[in-house]
């Protein structure tokens, strides 16, 4: 990346922040960015307004099926959030960069807690369809990293540590309050990789082996930016597919649609739960 496109990117993200400030008022330091099917949650909101994302200068188009491609802005238990319906893939044909370019316009915005929410493939045996996963930790088996290249300073520092890259404080918060809620939760290691094919059952073996608990192709490009950006991040995964590599069955996009939209109202409770805890946290260090 030349510092010339590092330039255009950074000028291009605070445009946008300051358009979707002009047009929403928002003052919120949590967002939500939805996965496939999960969309939904922003249902929840109290009194929400949005943009489609082709109305915010620069943003990329959503493409994939079930992303709607809209930013909406509102409560959740009285708490302001942004609820990102939607986002980008490498498997689109985005570079990391335009993958990214959303957690750039969230950071100019003042965000400060970043949730992010997919629909994986199981592979942890004792996991089942229809459970939450929260991300303890992720493996990047993109081969992409959107830090590649010249470092934006005003968005972070050349080399981010990612020992901590999902919030300990905030797994704990959801943790308990899904016990509370006894709604079905588990933690685990993410697996990203680029797709957009599904996986063979010889790279479920492989992936089992080296330790991944789901797996998805999404969420490692945005929780690397919002790292390097100073934010808070919270990785929920629904379960929506088990990848059994002795007794392959073909997934199905509708079915795994199917199931993420039934995990989304399950998802808004869990958050609702705890926005009043991830609202008061102490602001983070970002910089832009």
């Amino acid at each position: 990346m030349t510092d010339w496109i590092a330039d255009c990117v950074f000028k291009g993200a605070i445009e946008a922040a300051d358009f979707i400030h002009a047009q929403l008022g928002h003052d919120a330091r949590t967002a939500i960015m939805t996965g496939t099917g999960l969309g939904d949650m922003a249902d929840a909101l109290e009194d929400p307004v949005g943009l489609d994302y082709d109305q915010i200068p620069h943003f990329p188009a959503a493409t994939v099926q079930s992303h709607l491609g809209r930013l909406v802005s509102g409560h959740l238990q009285g708490f302001p959030v942004l609820v990102l319906q939607g986002r980008f893939h490498l498997y689109e044909g985005y570079t990391p960069l335009a993958v990214t370019f959303p957690i750039r316009v969230l950071q100019a915005l003042g965000v400060r807690n970043l949730v992010l929410t997919n629909a994986s493939g199981g592979l942890n045996p004792g996991f089942a369809v229809g459970d939450t996963m929260v991300i303890a930790d992720h493996i990047n088996l993109t081969g992409e990293n959107p830090l590649v290249g010249s470092n934006e300073a005003g968005w972070g520092e050349r080399f981010p540590d990612m020992t901590a890259a999902y919030d300990p404080h905030l797994r704990d918060i959801v943790s308990t309050a899904a016990g509370r809620l006894d709604l079905p939760f588990r933690q685990g290691v993410y697996a990203g990789l680029k797709g957009p094919s599904l996986e063979t059952p010889a790279e479920m073996r492989f992936l089992q082996t080296i330790g991944a608990d789901a797996v998805g192709f999404s969420t490692v490009m945005e929780t690397i930016a919002a790292v390097h950006g100073g934010m808070r991040v919270l990785g929920l995964s629904t379960i929506t597919n088990m990848c059994r590599p002795n007794v392959p069955a073909p997934a199905s996009v509708e079915e795994i649609i199917t199931v993420a939209r039934a995990a989304a109202p399950r998802l808004a409770v869990l958050l609702g739960a705890v926005s009043n805890e991830i609202s008061s946290l102490p602001m983070t260090g970002g910089t832009a």
